[in-house]
């Protein structure tokens, strides 16, 4: 069965991670997605190297491992929406579209007559997604936003890393851009939204709207608990390193070979790792007794755990709190995570036929659907590979017509 989004055709003038994101979700989800790049030039993450994409021959291509994490399932059209041109074939596209994805700054698309306004007017059951650093509202507005700016800014930053004063102390980023990334998931479940909303109004008759997503915005709703945690106390989170702010034990511990990360999220998960290690008079300890015990006594705790966790390997301490059925796992890279018998068993890694690199290995989608599963069907293209397919299957133009645009520099 085709994927639940197979009926959607979506307009993606995003580029680099965020909106992009957004883009590739939808596509995974079974929709048609057609990307928009500067001809020549592209997406600017094409060029985020290296490494690059190998070709069949082992050489670099033109092409970043970046670019492909993001834009798999996508059909790419160069245009340049400088002309006006390019801007026409913009409007024609969008006529043919459920969904545009944008990451132009503020006010950008509209000079060019390509803004919600403008496009509403051409297909008013579009559903206009605009993702920028700030959001179309507000003093910062106009302003141009990157990942590591909203990590720091949106408070990320400053509960992640070690604490001052330790060794390696100080604010650290996420090892992956993670304002990004959420904000181009807020952008997708958005989009799904704003689609059934619009179909709820019956066949043809719903009307779409604009949506506005902001890094900003979505890198604090991030923080979650770390919010409402200083809500209720008034007084900013610190940076703790692996600790839990609010959960003790829940970090890694050294073993006599390398560490491994005990999660007890529950008093009773705390009983049957305290019974595994052999030290149950824990439980009965009143400092430890209680979460909320360990919280306030968590230096005192931490000390008494790793005293004994540090006899054992790290084998063996798998082993024993997985009898027990104590959360734990090793501390992986990236090469090892893809050798978890698990990973391996759920599929994660895919192969894609690339037109220049042959089989691209890529990441699959965490969704899983029992009645209409996704299927992977198009690697990340190449700039431009669809083009001409494109305008004369969407836009009906010939040959000629098509040669004159790429004469004049349009597409």
């Amino acid at each position: 069965m085709a994927g639940p989004l197979a009926h959607i055709r979506v307009l993606d003038l995003s580029r680099v991670l965020a909106g992009p994101w957004a883009g590739q979700n939808l596509a995974d989800l079974g929709a048609e997605v057609i990307k928009v790049e500067r001809p020549k030039v592209g997406d600017d993450s094409r060029t985020f190297g290296p490494p690059w994409v190998k070709d069949r021959e082992g050489q670099d291509t033109k092409d970043s491992a970046y670019f492909t994490s993001a834009n798999r399932g996508k059909k790419s059209i160069t245009v340049n929406v400088a002309k006006p041109e390019g801007q026409a074939l913009i409007r024609a596209l969008a006529r043919e579209c459920d969904v545009l994805i944008e990451n132009y700054k503020h006010g950008d698309l509209a000079r060019y007559g390509l803004g919600y306004e403008d496009l509403k007017g051409v297909n008013p059951r579009l559903i206009y997604c605009s993702v920028t650093g700030f959001g179309q509202t507000g003093p910062y507005r106009d302003r141009p936003g990157y990942d590591f700016m909203m990590q720091g800014m949106g408070g990320m930053m400053s509960v992640t890393g070690e604490p001052d004063g330790a060794p390696g102390g100080g604010p650290q980023r996420a090892g992956v851009p993670i304002a990004d990334i959420i904000t181009g998931m807020y952008a997708s479940i958005a989009i799904c939204a704003a689609l059934a909303s619009r179909d709820a109004q019956g066949p043809g008759r719903g009307a779409g709207q604009h949506l506005d997503l902001a890094l900003l915005d979505s890198q604090i709703a991030l923080l979650a608990y770390q919010n409402t945690n200083y809500f209720s106390t008034g007084t900013p989170p610190k940076r703790i390193g692996n600790l839990h702010p609010n959960i003790v034990p829940y970090q890694p511990f050294r073993s006599s070979d390398g560490e491994v990360i005990v999660a007890c999220g529950n008093d009773n998960l705390f009983r049957k790792f305290c019974e595994a290690a052999g030290r149950p008079d824990l439980v009965a300890d009143l400092r430890f007794a209680t979460n909320g015990k360990r919280v306030e006594n968590r230096a005192e705790m931490t000390r008494v755990i790793q005293e004994f966790f540090q006899k054992k390997t790290t084998a063996e301490w798998l082993a024993l709190l997985e009898s027990a059925g104590v959360p734990n796992g090793p501390i992986n890279d990236i090469a090892q995570v893809f050798e978890e018998p698990q990973v391996r068993a759920r599929g994660v890694k895919i192969e894609l036929e690339h037109a220049a690199a042959g089989k691209l290995p890529l990441v699959a989608s965490p969704m899983r659907f029992s009645g209409t599963p996704l299927e992977y069907r198009l690697p990340p293209p190449l700039l431009g590979e669809h083009t001409d397919q494109i305008l004369k299957e969407f836009l009906k133009l010939n040959e000629t017509e098509i040669s004159k645009l790429r004469a004049d520099g349009i597409v």
